[in-house]
């Protein structure tokens, strides 16, 4: 399918993404190729039915430099995506070539004049964009590569069939970056195919640890660090509890062991030791008091006619 619209339906969809409208004029527009359905130099390749899902993700995303995550490093967005299919062409797998292609615009600036003069003179060409694929199957035992045991290794040969990853169930879409060498030949992508989750907490936890300047995350990414956080705080408040357990028993401890100490102010050098250190320190103190004033029944018998045999214990 081609993407052949007016001049007035373009402007009409990226002004879909402006705060303000804007004009032919104002703006630069082209048309990139995302990725397709051929082997990739990872030995990875897409299901012509993820790139059609990925039509849809894609919408929107912002194109970057060398998936920077840095704001300031924005150039452009995709403001529609379309598959461009060539039936006299097959991949390595025997299908249709089918390529995922997005048309992108950029404001004119004097900032985006080196960009924009770069992109017309082919330089600035290939491209990768990063995205989250649930499984990755193994073309020579069908095998989710992710989740099952596979023997098989990418790039080999098995019985004259070549081992790839088909990568297949997209589930996000994060952005696009310019690149000077792509993974895949025709157009280039950087995959992430972890879990989702897995993808978006360890990825925005890393990206984080490194921020030094204005730094961009997605909103899954940013639901996963609340989720995170809201865990974190939970645990927090359960070890404070466990904690003031701790110190209450040390407190009650030290009015056996030293009861010319304040209960208070014993517990108070106790205040900046972790928990591992805190409880040993609780168990101490508990073995010591039982030395000095241990167990008594409710029930004594008279000491003259005590025996050995835990007589005391039975009522």
């Amino acid at each position: 399918m081609n993407s052949d619209m007016s001049a007035e339906k373009e402007l009409e969809l990226i002004n879909a993404y402006a705060r303000s409208p804007m004009t032919s004029e104002q703006l630069y527009a082209f048309t990139v190729t995302l990725c397709d359905n051929e082997v990739d130099r990872d030995f990875e390749c897409f299901t012509p039915e993820a790139l059609e899902k990925m039509k849809d993700l894609f919408l929107g995303k912002t194109g970057i430099s060398d998936h920077s995550m840095r704001s300031r490093d924005q150039a452009a967005r995709i403001y529609h995506c379309f598959l461009q299919s060539d039936p006299t062409r097959k991949t390595a797998s025997g299908e249709a070539y089918t390529a995922l292609k997005a048309k992108a615009y950029m404001v004119r600036t004097p900032g985006n004049s080196d960009l924009i003069a770069e992109i017309e003179a082919g330089i600035k060409k290939e491209v990768s964009v990063s995205c989250s694929m649930n499984t990755v199957t193994c073309s020579v035992c069908g095998k989710n590569m992710r989740t099952h045991s596979c023997q098989h290794i990418k790039g080999k040969t098995y019985k004259g069939k070549l081992c790839y990853g088909i990568l297949s169930e997209p589930t996000d879409a994060y952005e696009w970056s310019f690149v000077a060498v792509p993974a895949q030949r025709n157009a280039g992508v950087t995959k992430s195919f972890q879990s989702k989750e897995e993808t978006d907490l360890n990825t925005a936890i890393d990206m984080i640890k490194s921020i030094k300047e204005d730094t961009l995350i997605t909103g899954q990414q940013a639901a996963a660090i609340a989720d995170y956080i809201a865990e974190l705080e939970k645990l927090g408040e359960q070890a404070a509890c466990y904690k003031n357990h701790l110190l209450e028993d040390i407190a009650r401890f030290s009015l056996i062991i030293m009861p010319k100490v304040s209960a208070k102010c014993f517990t108070a050098g106790c205040e900046a030791m972790d928990i591992d250190t805190l409880k040993k320190f609780r168990d101490d103190m508990e073995n010591q008091a039982r030395e000095i004033l241990p167990p008594q029944t409710q029930l004594r018998t008279p000491i003259q006619n005590r025996t050995s045999d835990n007589r005391d214990f039975i009522i």
